[in-house]
């Protein structure tokens, strides 16, 4: 089984033949894929991606008690109920509940990957259950980093070398050089993730906006044993 690495939504047009069929992880690590994570392991009942600000709006019109969440540009989109910090959707707050979420990088790169015969979401909070999920499946999988507005980020490039390494050790094979990179990278920084990304750009844009607690939350190692799988428009938690 091979692992491949997609830097970035731009580079997607060069992939969009060969995912057809086969396994993407869709990483946005600050924060959109952890913040699904943790709204499913805080007992939301359904959580729904979308695109689009509108289309948000447009189900939270046509469905009572729907809660939305969103960003664009890193903060909270007007009228929404939420934003995009892990750290807002505690228990008290999304048990029980169906959201709908959108995000200027983690739910574009979802829309993306439609083709896929399994689209799993995600971060370091849930790694090892993903490398297992993606394992069942069997089929070689594509690490898809959202990044920022299309550019390459140091943390979505980190988690895949964390998930390509950890499949290797279990026998995958690497590729492409993208994933090769991306270990490489992983290899440096697995000792010190929050000093190695002390200069990435949105950690320095989390400090502008006085988000920096989300970074302890986002780098946080194996918090859920859930793998989060995107299926007929909605993620579902494996074990539920």
């Amino acid at each position: 089984m091979k692992i491949h690495t997609i830097l970035s939504p731009q580079l997607f047009p060069l992939f969009a033949s060969d995912v057809v069929g086969k396994q993407v992880l869709v990483i946005d690590i600050l924060r959109a894929t952890t913040s699904m994570v943790v709204m499913l392991e805080n007992g939301a009942t359904s959580v729904r991606p979308v695109a689009g600000v509108d289309e948000a709006m447009a189900l939270k019109q046509g469905q009572a008690g729907l809660l939305i969440a969103g960003e664009r540009n890193g903060y909270k989109v007007e009228g929404f109920d939420f934003g995009n910090s892990p750290q807002e959707f505690t228990k008290e707050r999304v048990e029980g509940e169906s959201l709908v979420i959108t995000t200027t990088n983690g739910t574009q790169a979802i829309s993306l990957s439609l083709a896929a015969s399994h689209i799993w979401v995600g971060g370091f909070l849930n790694m090892t259950a993903l490398v297992e999920a993606i394992c069942g499946v069997g089929d070689e999988v594509f690490l898809f980093c959202a990044g920022w507005k299309g550019h390459v980020n140091m943390e979505d490039t980190l988690f895949a070398g964390a998930v390509a390494q950890a499949l290797v050790n279990k026998g995958w094979v690497i590729g492409d050089d993208a994933s090769r990179a991306a270990m490489a990278l992983w290899g440096q920084a697995q000792g010190d993730l929050h000093g190695f990304l002390a200069e990435a750009s949105h950690v320095q844009r989390f400090q502008s906006m006085h988000a920096e607690s989300d970074l302890d939350v986002c780098l946080q190692m194996n918090t859920s044993s859930k793998a989060v799988l995107y299926e007929n428009g909605v993620l579902v938690a494996i074990p539920s």
